[in-house]
């Protein structure tokens, strides 16, 4: 599985960065994972056609120590569909560059 990975992370960072994905993003019924919602603007073609699988997300887990972020575009209405895959590069680095602006807002250095 592709994803981003920041790891290392310290107790005081760990509490800081649930508060705000608490705060911010729908958390499952697993502790620790979270669905980030993937903005229409950066969604392909097949994924903007396919109304009936929308919205679609990035998953996210977080541990006392790590964060990592699957690098797939997952829906919850299905299990499996063409528009479900690998992020593209424009995808990949909208989902980087929205975890690195969390870090930077609650001033955690990576």
């Amino acid at each position: 599985m592709k994803q981003y990975v920041i790891d290392e992370l310290r107790p005081w960072e760990y509490e800081k960065i649930k508060a705000c994905l608490d705060e911010r993003f729908f958390h499952g019924s697993v502790e620790g994972i979270y669905w980030i919602p993937i903005i229409h603007e950066i969604l392909t073609g097949c994924q903007v056609e396919h109304v009936s699988c929308q919205p679609f997300y990035f998953a996210l887990e977080i541990t006392e120590t790590r964060l990592s972020c699957e690098l797939l575009v997952r829906t919850k209405n299905r299990v499996r569909c063409d528009c479900m895959g690998y992020a593209t590069e424009l995808q990949r680095n909208w989902l980087i560059q929205l975890i690195d602006s969390i870090f930077n807002e609650l001033q955690i250095k990576t």
